[in-house]
């Protein structure tokens, strides 16, 4: 006994690769277009934008603020009597110490920034506007030649 999806599957093949076709003819054809390429190196310049300012702004920050505090049990009370002598200490200290120090300091702000840089592009990937505008016109495209692609079960 034959299956039916068997059969239904022969007839879609021509229909999804003039879909693809399609999308792939309109995205080479408004590459061109100097429009949607302007819209799309804003658009690259405010996603790299966002992903280092969170990286290298907020979460850096966050720890460096978040982590003493909960190991002074919420109380700021407690963080700033355990934190003044630290700050003293380093005042105090001679100039290559204190370099020590703020290197040291640079150096995890920078790790902690590009560890979470490379968790940030892999949880939130670049989105293309010529995707997004391949994607309006195929749903258009869809809808003009609904009678010559196969019925959606």
């Amino acid at each position: 006994m034959s299956t039916p999806s068997g059969q239904a599957k022969a007839p879609q093949a021509p229909e999804v690769a003039a879909y693809w076709a399609e999308r792939r003819r309109y995205i080479e054809r408004i590459r061109k277009s100097p429009e949607v390429r302007q819209k799309y190196w804003r658009e690259v310049a405010i996603y790299l934008a966002r992903r280092l300012l969170w990286s290298f702004g907020f979460f850096p920050v966050f720890m460096a603020f978040w982590v003493p505090l909960v190991l002074s049990s919420f109380n700021p009370v407690v963080l700033a009597s355990d934190l003044i002598p630290v700050l003293q200490d380093f005042v105090n200290s001679n100039p290559e110490v204190q370099a020590t120090t703020l290197s040291t300091f640079a150096i995890a702000w920078a790790s902690v920034g590009f560890f979470f840089l490379i968790f940030d592009f892999v949880l939130t990937p670049f989105k293309s506007p010529y995707e997004y505008e391949a994607d309006v016109y195929m749903r258009a495209w869809e809808q003009l030649n609904h009678e010559q692609l196969p019925a959606k079960v």
